[in-house]
């Protein structure tokens, strides 16, 4: 009689072992496949990654530090990343064909101080603005350009496929192409080009880092509106833009934008 209720409470525990595996298995499946579920909902390229498109080469919206890829847009790419419940992949890629990435698949989401515009508006989605971005010119301190409607006639470095290279057009002067901010700062400071038009936020980075620069600002005014600048999508990432604007907008209510901000900037650049 005790051998025999000694098997039953072994039989027990084991079918108590099982049920309790089974639902673990259950569980750990169902993490996963709702997980996947997710990313294949938002047609992401990797399951449970949000790939993100920058430079890597703009201080401070993304650049390197003793290797180590840094900055304003890649900690908000990281802190909207945590928000979708995903991890942030990064993939550096110059300027003039990063927003070309997208339509090749290369990634999710551009998170690279790109503006709204008309024309691109008409191709891609943005989300909700995350910088409203005024911009300004860089001259040399002896130019004799007062006014950014002088730049009439002249030439004026700047990569050829931004915003500000079409306000360039806009205003009358010759774009001078290059890779990226520094080189078009290096062109005025060198004197082989008149200026360079680029945002306040950006050029507050170069003179933190440059105190003696020979270089002075002229702000836009009205000439330049101010631009909204928010991540970036193809059509078909519709559900993705939603979720990232929200994320965007949890961001800026909890304090998190404006903190970025000031670290990066030395002031708030993400309101109007």
């Amino acid at each position: 009689m005790k051998k025999w209720i000694k098997q039953l409470g072994v039989a027990v525990l084991g079918v108590a072992l099982a049920v309790t595996l089974t639902a673990c298995g259950k569980a750990s499946n169902s993490s996963s496949t709702s997980s996947s579920a997710a990313s294949s909902n938002l047609g992401l390229q990797q399951s449970g990654t949000l790939t993100i498109g920058l430079e890597g080469t703009f201080k401070p919206y993304s650049y390197r530090s003793n290797g180590k890829l840094t900055g304003f847009e890649v900690d908000l790419g990281k802190a909207i990343a945590k928000k979708l419940g995903l991890k942030a992949k990064f993939v550096p890629t110059k300027f003039d064909s990063l927003i070309a990435g997208l339509d090749v698949n290369k990634y999710d989401v551009v998170i690279n101080d790109i503006a709204e515009t008309p024309a691109r508006e008409n191709k891609y989605l943005f989300s909700t603005p995350y910088i409203y971005s005024k911009s300004q010119l860089a001259v040399k301190k002896s130019s004799t350009i007062k006014k950014i409607t002088e730049i009439k006639g002249t030439k004026i470095a700047q990569t050829t496929t931004s915003n500000n290279a079409a306000d360039a057009k806009r205003l009358g002067a010759t774009v001078t192409p290059t890779d990226g901010f520094q080189q078009s700062i290096d062109l005025v400071s060198q004197g082989r080009v008149a200026g360079t038009i680029n945002s306040r936020e950006a050029f507050y980075a170069y003179f933190k880092q440059n105190k003696n620069s020979d270089i002075r600002l002229i702000n836009a005014g009205s000439s330049i509106a101010t631009s909204k600048i928010g991540a970036i999508f193809t059509k078909k990432h519709a559900k993705l833009q939603t979720k990232v604007s929200k994320a965007i907008q949890d961001l800026r209510q909890d304090g998190t934008l404006t903190t970025l901000s000031k670290t990066y900037f030395g002031g708030d650049v993400t309101k109007k």
